[in-house]
């Protein structure tokens, strides 16, 4: 990826502006969104020996190079957005971000939500943990009405011998 070209974690940046000198290692992200466009736009670039460095120590030492180059590569990446953060800012230890990762991989969509912790070490940010988010269940606004309730409509029948026969 050239310097010049939109920098992959959709900020409006460019990438020499924004990941790019994260991933080099020419600068240091200021806060945990920072660090999370950047971790983003390794996985874009194939640039996945950053995923290891700035991870902490306990993820270093578990970090499977060869498997994280293979799916970076083999995975379309359409974009990235930072939905929330807590903390992670210039002056603080801790941060969360929250965010979702779009890309396709085998053919499928993917929607990757994630809420992401963040510490301080040394004076980096560094990665900590991970947390998937499942999408949330879609809610009636009405109570389940069974088969052989009264049917809503008032009609005095059964619910299977009403509104709901040709369910």
């Amino acid at each position: 990826m050239k310097n010049e070209d939109t920098c992959p974690c959709k900020s409006g940046r460019t990438f020499g502006e924004c990941c790019g000198p994260i991933i080099a290692g020419e600068a240091k992200a200021k806060t945990a969104e920072a660090l999370m466009r950047a971790r983003y736009s390794s996985y874009v670039t194939g640039d996945v020996e950053f995923l290891r460095s700035s991870a902490v120590q306990a993820i270093r030492e578990v970090f499977d190079l060869e498997a994280s180059k293979a799916w970076s590569a083999q995975s379309r990446w359409h974009g990235l957005e930072v939905m929330r953060t807590e903390k992670g800012g210039e002056k603080d230890d801790t941060g969360v971000v929250e965010f979702r990762a779009l890309y396709t991989a085998n053919g499928e969509f993917c929607n990757h939500h994630e809420v992401s912790t963040f510490v301080r070490e040394n004076g980096d940010w560094k990665f900590e943990d991970g947390e998937l988010v499942g999408e949330r269940p879609e809610l009636r606004e009405e109570p389940k009405v069974g088969r052989n309730d009264p049917c809503p409509c008032g009609s005095g029948k059964k619910y299977k011998k009403c509104c709901g026969k040709d369910k």
